[in-house]
């Protein structure tokens, strides 16, 4: 699904020190967490890019259909699959890839499927992740430094419908290493070591309901918030 236009992002002229870094390049993220690409929006929407958003292999393999992008950044944890296939696919016919994933270990996952390069949940430097999608897909040197200001927050109205999935798939009788890995990405993601600790705990109902009740305390924080 395409993001919704910024508001806040400039118009820049076509040419000359007004044009943005990521201006005319075509970003997919593939991604089920609405936190994390609400994150990356934030960024790379205001550098100039036009992003697509892929909830899952099979979206992704749709959009792929129909548009090439410059980039794609391709999650590990999917909910029908393994990312590393589709970075394998893509990486295949030439298209650069970041991998990204809430789990460091997912690197050498990522890099060996052939992506270009990877990313670790939680983001770190806006303006690198900028300068290396530059870099990536226009072969180009790097733009002006700038501060290296950290990724701002994702949206809590986002990391609240994420909470509230995640609660739904521990409860749920499907893939139990899908629910926790993608409990644990969301956690690493929102700075949340507590949570993320309490994922890492042994796999038990007790501890399933235990989970539910970490989240239902994130979820009555947020509320005020949101």
């Amino acid at each position: 699904m395409p993001f919704p236009p910024d508001p806040m992002i400039p118009q820049p002229q076509p040419d000359g020190p007004g044009r943005l870094p990521l201006q005319g390049l075509s970003l997919l993220i593939v991604d089920d967490s609405r936190f994390t690409c609400d994150a990356l929006r934030l960024i790379l929407q205001r550098a100039g890019a036009r992003l697509r958003r892929a909830e899952s292999l099979e979206i992704a393999r749709l959009h792929l259909a129909f548009r090439r992008p410059d980039l794609a950044i391709v999650d590990l944890g999917l909910p029908d699959g393994r990312g590393e296939d589709l970075i394998a696919e893509l990486a295949a016919e030439g298209l650069p890839v970041l991998g990204l994933s809430g789990d460091p270990d997912g690197r050498e996952a990522a890099l060996d499927a052939g992506a270009t390069g990877f990313l670790e949940k939680p983001l770190g430097s806006a303006a690198a992740l900028v300068r290396l999608i530059r870099q990536l897909a226009t072969g180009a040197g790097p733009v002006e430094r700038g501060e290296e200001a950290p990724v701002a927050p994702g949206d809590p109205m986002a990391l609240r419908d994420d909470l509230l999935r995640a609660a739904s798939l521990i409860t749920a009788s499907g893939d139990p290493t899908y629910a926790r890995g993608f409990l644990r990405s969301l956690a690493r993601a929102a700075g949340d070591t507590a949570l993320e600790q309490a994922v890492e705990g042994p796999v038990s109902a007790l501890d399933h309901a235990r989970l539910v009740r970490l989240i239902d305390d994130r979820l009555a924080a947020l509320d005020p918030l949101t």
